[in-house]
């Protein structure tokens, strides 16, 4: 028997232990899929590769990312407001009186001429906005930590990110990382979070006990889309501008290996068994895919703009959005065989996993 403790947001004291059999059938997850400008999140059924519903209330969400035992999700949003204008729309279950406090205390280090965006935090349960926090200026990527306590936002205005605890939907701190803030990444035991910076081709490893940046490891130009390994002894970088991926050992930040994609790019990940590199070539119009043991390439034509992809866990099967079009692509990762295609109303950004019922 294999035990997995789960830890819950807003219950930290509190461990659920689930025990599964090892024989147990796993179903496939659900997947939640941004929709920048359109203000929705749709739910695709990843046995069904359908939309089975829609999240509405979250105003250019772009930023998603889902705790590890799937209960809640966590969306940015890049919409700003200046920080002394009127405060969102109240959640569902917060009373008038608890909704005005929090509102009132501006989050940390905001001057008094600051914008703000509103992060939500949804429950997968029922859809619901359970809770609304202000971050210093519009969010563009999340990252949830592995233990679900933590969630980081990337502030591309603002040159840093922002740290919400889940336990307590506030904010504990707000830290500079270096210009253009795009992408985080969590190590696998969550003890550091990892930041690249656009604006200086940078990537910033912040130290999660402290919140401090650690160090800069220098990668390529314009470093956005980020993956670590399963051992964490790796990180992935996606260099948008010059068409390449750094590959840099965690331990001394040194780059062990450099894989020429070529043209602009976008999103990255690793397949199920962490094997498998994909990476969209958004200017290229293919998906290419790279086997780090051997560093032989496959690729395949995806048309127009292959732009967010995700490794879909216990399916086999890759999601990749268009930047042109508003659908996902269904591809076989063995393969790269494009399996069917999702209709969903908009371009797709961050994608986020919870389990399947």
């Amino acid at each position: 028997m294999n035990a997995v403790s789960i830890l819950r947001p807003g219950a930290w004291a509190g461990v659920i232990t689930i025990v599964f059999g090892m024989q147990a059938a796993l179903a496939a997850p659900l997947v939640y899929v941004p929709l920048g400008g359109e203000g929705k999140i749709v739910v695709v059924d990843a046995a069904k590769d359908e939309v089975v519903d829609t999240i509405g209330g979250v105003a250019a969400v772009h930023g998603l990312a889902g705790t590890p035992d799937g209960r809640f999700l966590v969306a940015g949003s890049l919409e700003e407001r200046a920080a002394a204008g009127a405060a969102p729309e109240k959640p569902y279950g917060m009373t008038a009186k608890q909704h005005a406090a929090h509102h009132s205390t501006a989050p940390a280090n905001q001057k008094n001429d600051a914008v703000v965006s509103t992060v939500s935090v949804i429950r997968t349960a029922d859809n619901s906005i359970v809770r609304r926090i202000d971050v210093p200026g519009a969010v563009h990527h999340v990252a949830l930590s592995p233990n679900g306590r933590y969630a980081v936002v990337t502030l591309p205005n603002e040159d840093g990110i922002s740290v919400i605890d889940l336990t307590s939907y506030g904010v504990v701190a707000t830290l500079s990382t270096g210009p253009l803030p795009n992408y985080a990444v969590f190590s696998p035991d969550g003890g550091r979070v990892y930041v690249s910076n656009a604006g200086n081709n940078t990537i910033s490893e912040v130290d999660t006990g402290q919140w401090i940046v650690r160090r800069d490891i220098v990668v390529g130009s314009r470093p956005e889309h980020m993956v670590a390994s399963h051992d964490g002894q790796r990180l992935y970088v996606a260099n948008v501008d010059d068409g390449t991926v750094t590959e840099i050992a965690t331990k001394n930040g040194a780059t062990i290996r450099t894989f020429d994609i070529g043209g602009s790019l976008h999103a990255i990940d690793l397949s199920e068994n962490g094997r498998t590199l994909f990476v969209s070539a958004r200017e290229q119009n293919k998906l290419v895919a790279i086997d780090l043991h051997t560093a032989q390439r496959r690729e395949t034509s995806l048309t127009p703009a292959p732009y967010h992809l995700a490794s879909i866990a216990d399916t086999g099967k890759l999601y990749v959005s268009s930047a042109g079009q508003p659908k996902i692509w269904v591809v076989d990762q063995k393969d790269l065989a494009v399996l069917g295609k999702i209709a969903i109303g908009g371009r797709g950004h961050q994608m986020a996993l919870a389990p399947g019922s």
